[in-house]
């Protein structure tokens, strides 16, 4: 199959899978067909695949990845201190783990084509990252009970599937509602930290952190970006050699503005 057949199967592979949304028309353009894929991977709840339709979605998706231009870890420029800044679209990036935003529930976001991180991740790795999470939540509700979320800043490690990174560690941030507290930016501090911490057990050589809390979540951006310098270079100077890069990425013109304000100040 070439990309645009793979396509129009999988279109209609999930459609077919879609109760909902069997009967739904398929649109004649390519980028409709492409929005109605995403969106009906969005909505669908952590199964397994048949075989073939798994192996096709790979495929595609692993084809996506080449025509978005894969960015390698170690191509990224280091500022100082083993840190980096890349503006751009994080499922492009090759690095040993990338940071998922993500909810307490720890499955994705359901909305279709929603441009939150958590989205985008899953979208680009393919459904077997959703059944992941499915499954170790359901072993955490086994140990700790079936009302259990994922607390803020504990992080769950899984494959990243059809990505170019080798793993996503998920993590959920601190909700600011109201005036930004104390708690909430300790907590936040705990994310990276937390998550520098399990990169190190697992032998992740290279992460990259999106930036935390700081789209629905509500944490203001300048002030995350601080306390993600301030504590990423407090633990590579408490923990030498143990992680090579970690690359902070940004999307906006702003954020970018921030992380080089404070990477570029002395520590």
């Amino acid at each position: 199959m070439d990309q645009k057949e793979r396509l129009d199967y999988l279109v209609e592979g999930f459609k077919e899978d879609s109760k909902q949304y069997r009967n739904i028309s398929t649109p004649e353009d390519v980028d409709g067909k492409k929005r109605l894929l995403r969106s009906l991977m969005n909505i669908r709840m952590p199964a397994p695949l048949p075989d073939k339709m798994r192996k096709v979605q790979d495929a595609y998706l692993q084809e996506c990845a080449l025509e978005k231009g894969i960015v390698r870890a170690e191509d990224i420029p280091e500022i100082r201190g083993g840190i980096s800044i890349w503006q751009g679209d994080i499922t492009r990036l090759a690095a040993d783990a990338i940071v998922n935003a993500a909810n307490s529930q720890m499955l994705g976001c359901f909305i279709p084509m929603h441009t939150c991180i958590d989205n985008c991740i899953h979208t680009y790795a393919g459904v077997q990252m959703r059944e992941e999470c499915a499954r170790q939540m359901r072993i955490l509700r086994e140990k700790y009970g079936e009302d259990y979320e994922q607390p803020t800043a504990v992080p769950m490690l899984t494959g990243a599937y059809d990505l170019p990174a080798g793993n996503v560690i998920h993590i959920v941030g601190p909700i600011v509602e109201g005036e930004l507290t104390s708690e909430h930016e300790e907590a936040l501090a705990s994310c990276y930290r937390n998550t520098l911490d399990m990169c190190a057990d697992h032998n992740l050589k290279t992460v990259a952190f999106c930036c935390i809390s700081t789209g629905v979540f509500r944490f203001p951006a300048r002030r995350a970006a601080q306390i993600a310098v301030g504590t990423v270079d407090e633990w590579m100077r408490e923990h030498p050699g143990s992680i090579e890069k970690v690359i902070f990425n940004v999307f906006k013109d702003e954020d970018r503005e921030y992380y080089e304000e404070y990477i570029g100040a002395e520590s």
